[in-house]
């Protein structure tokens, strides 16, 4: 049926071309429907709707309607009409598609949801929830999306998982931005909030009322499967994915590092809470400096849960943390320090309070991996394959006493399997008397280097040293070790004259 400003634009019409066609054709109507118009007015009666035809599908319409009802509005059509061509249905599925959506446009608008107007107040509410990040380096990251009520302020932070410690070094971060902490805190009923539910009453998770008290805050959920009544948050999350999460729609890159995802976060808050809001028409960063006189002040040190997770070092200094372990300083054997990974490395607190103190940094490792500092140990006393030679008798004390180069001396010596190194220790000491401690040390050195620890090895390598051999000297002029003749000149001979 036409409205009425057409009906009147079609009599209008009749009445200037008393023509039904030309009629139409002005009005842009059919000339049957002109003829029942004029028919109409000239009876004096009303112009009445047409009578709606009879369909093939009103015979089955209140069946449609209860499954419908019972599907709550979500029945799909195709099923509709699977099932009534078993019941003898013989209308087109086009048929079918069109009276469903009628039905269910008609059950939406007898139980839609009625929103009353939440008209919040300065300090008391921040909402916060979780979306997927963006894959970096191949590890993906979760995006903390807070928003204080009052002046839209959004926060967005990176985080490498959602644990408890994340989520708490999270939300300390966040009442620090935002300048104190809300009265009330409302987010969605996850394991690090409510451990479960009793006839509908949420369990709260022991750490986190342990933190909420620490912040003076009052943590709320939301009823279970109703993301809507934290729409806050759950639009926060929305634009920052829009804008943070590469995809093809916004032409983003990869991102090379988890510094450089914090610095795109960074960018994207003050972007969000430097514009005109569209419903408070207020500048949220503007509005926040209003709010901060209604929050309360945060404590000077986060709670200790914010530093990750807990764990006892054991007595090899070392702590497991998702199946690696990871070093720390020898002097907490035994204590209890707490653990949380950021920006692919594992940092490890100790203290509790303004104690608190980071005591190790290693990079992130996969199951079954280890990271262990040497300056996290204590210098050993005793190494298998660096021992130090300890003296047990006087004789073996002056041998060492003559320097490092005794030492290693033995050790090579020792090493070697080398014979009689007790008595080319006393050579040593011997020749130690007639060249100086300090030349024969230099040649055990050089002994051990060579490995020469055979006899007459050392004593040649002081010689070689000394630049010189040994040479004999002639015995001086003058004398001789022959026997001399001297002896026979106290004999007398006589001789007789041989006459001829």
């Amino acid at each position: 049926m036409l409205s009425e400003e057409k009906q009147m634009d079609v009599l209008e019409a009749y009445d200037l071309t008393r023509s039904l066609r030309a009629a139409a054709q002005l009005t842009g109507t059919d000339h049957h429907t002109v003829a029942r118009y004029v028919a109409a007015r000239a009876a004096g009666r009303p112009i009445e709707e047409m009578a709606e035809r009879a369909t093939k599908s009103d015979g089955f319409a209140d069946k449609i309607a209860e499954w419908v009802d019972r599907s709550s509005g979500k029945v799909r059509a195709d099923v509709v009409h699977e099932r009534l061509q078993a019941m003898g249905y013989t209308a087109s599925e086009r048929t079918t598609r069109r009276v469903v959506a009628t039905l269910k446009a008609s059950y939406r608008r007898a139980n839609h949801r009625i929103y009353k107007p939440w008209i919040p107040e300065p300090g008391l509410w921040l909402q916060y929830d979780f979306g997927d990040g963006p894959v970096v380096a191949g590890d993906s990251t979760v995006l903390f999306c807070a928003w204080l009520a009052w002046s839209r302020f959004r926060v967005i932070l990176p985080l490498t998982d959602r644990t408890m410690g994340s989520v708490v070094a999270a939300l300390d971060r966040t009442f620090r931005i935002i300048g104190g902490a809300s009265t009330y805190v409302l987010t969605d009923n996850e394991k690090t909030v409510t451990d479960r539910h009793i006839a509908g009453i949420p369990v709260r998770n022991e750490t986190m009322v342990a933190t909420a008290n620490y912040y003076g805050v009052t943590i709320c959920t939301c009823v279970p499967y109703d993301p809507e009544s934290k729409g806050g948050s759950e639009s926060t999350v929305k634009i920052a994915k829009a804008d943070l999460v590469p995809t093809d729609a916004n032409l983003l890159d990869d991102y090379a590092s988890f510094d450089e995802l914090e610095r795109a976060c960074a960018v994207a808050m003050e972007t969000f809470n430097g514009r005109i809001h569209s419903v408070t028409r207020q500048v949220p960063a503007v509005a926040l400096q209003e709010e901060r006189e209604f929050l309360h002040a945060t404590p000077a040190e986060p709670y200790t849960a914010a530093f990750g997770q807990s764990r006892r070092v054991g007595w090899s200094c070392t702590v497991s943390f998702r199946g690696a372990r990871y070093s720390v300083p020898h002097r907490f054997c035994d204590t209890r320090v707490w653990v949380r990974e950021g920006a692919g490395q594992v940092i490890i607190v100790a203290g509790e309070g303004q104690g608190a103190t980071e005591v190790a940094r290693h990079r992130a490792l996969p199951p079954g991996g280890s990271s262990i500092s040497d300056e996290h140990y204590p210098e050993r006393r005793s190494e298998p394959r660096e021992r130090r030679p300890r003296p047990t008798s006087p004789s073996e004390e002056r041998f060492l006493a003559l320097g490092e180069g005794a030492k290693r001396y033995l050790i090579e010596g020792a090493a070697s399997g080398a014979r009689r190194l007790e008595a080319r220790m006393a050579e040593a000491v011997c020749l130690a008397s007639l060249h100086g401690a300090g030349s024969v040390d230099e040649a055990l050195g050089l002994a051990a280097i060579a490995g020469r620890f055979w006899e007459g090895d050392l004593e040649s390598i002081l010689v070689h040293a000394a630049g010189a051999l040994v040479v004999r000297s002639s015995p001086p002029e003058g004398h001789s070790l022959a026997q001399g003749t001297s002896s026979w000149s106290s004999y007398k001979t006589t001789t007789g004259e041989v006459e001829s």
